[in-house]
């Protein structure tokens, strides 16, 4: 009977921390909740009254509420934007980042794949030291070798000019992402297509690339962001107007329209437009390889 009690109480005494420990975590939720509305809040404010304001004209602008929806929405601010060479801008912009994306993924995940089939290699690790090495270098301190070199190879005032550049400073992280992910394949899979005689590029091909998907997805799409807003390379690899791409070409409508700040914003919806479609298409993908990377 003694036993007995003392297990009953050992029991209510952890069935009343457990209540404590859930109370504690409810009210830790809530604060995270409340912090999280707020945050959206903040976020959430500065681009409704850019989306606002962009259906708005000037007259509306200097004498209505700035947050008040426009009494007469005009799309006259995207039709001049449209008019003053943003296609050029947003075309070249598109060349930029698919010509960045698709070799420094391509190039990323056929290196993560060799330094994690090539595990105990002194050359392998040492060109994954090397890949890493290039995380901590940041793009302003390579600016003037960059420039020069594109002046030396003769490409300064193209778009290829901005791609190689780029291309470079996407694999690092590309790398490592990957490399973490092509890891956690377990062995037993590339022993039993080596068995069935598989070669590495079936592997690679058929094993490798389907289970790293998520992974590629979310590389892709942080390095085309990253291209996408990219606005130093632009400026200091070329000059023309017809090379310039989104971000550069958003600076120049702030000078063309410094009075016009509806046209100004409606820029800026127009070019943040492929990276919401982006984020639509790849949402589920993003998410997944996200999860799986903080999961490690």
């Amino acid at each position: 009977m003694a036993v007995a009690t003392t297990e009953a109480q050992t029991a209510s005494r952890r069935t009343s921390r457990t209540r404590l420990n859930a109370r504690k975590l409810l009210q830790l939720n809530w604060f995270g909740g409340a912090a999280a509305w707020l945050w959206l809040v903040i976020v959430m404010v500065p681009l409704y009254w850019i989306v606002v304001t962009s259906f708005k004209d000037q007259t509306a602008y200097f004498s209505q509420n700035p947050f008040a929806l426009p009494a007469d929405p005009t799309l006259a601010n995207y039709k001049m934007v449209i008019e003053n060479d943003f296609g050029r801008y947003f075309l070249n912009s598109v060349i930029v980042a698919v010509g960045t994306v698709v070799p420094a993924v391509a190039i990323a995940f056929m290196a993560g794949y060799a330094i994690v089939r090539g595990a105990g290699s002194r050359f392998l690790a040492g060109i994954h030291g090397m890949f890493l090495m290039g995380l901590a270098i940041p793009l302003q301190a390579t600016v003037i070798p960059v420039y020069l070199l594109i002046i030396r190879m003769q490409l300064y005032d193209s778009l290829l000019a901005i791609i190689l550049p780029s291309i470079a400073f996407a694999i690092p992280l590309s790398v490592l992402v990957l490399t973490n992910f092509i890891r956690d394949v377990p062995k037993e899979l590339f022993e039993s297509m080596r068995v069935d005689g598989a070669s590495e590029w079936d592997m690679l091909r058929k094993l490798a690339l389907p289970l790293t998907r998520p992974a590629l997805v979310t590389v892709s799409i942080y390095n085309g962001l990253a291209v996408w807003n990219g606005f130093l390379l632009p400026l200091i690899l070329t000059q023309s107007p017809d090379k310039r791409t989104l971000p550069l070409g958003l600076w120049t409508f702030q000078g063309q329209f410094s009075v016009n700040i509806p046209a100004v914003l409606a820029s800026v919806m127009l070019s943040t437009l492929p990276i919401v479609i982006l984020y639509a298409i790849g949402r589920r993908q993003l998410l997944s390889g996200l999860t799986a990377g903080f999961s490690r």
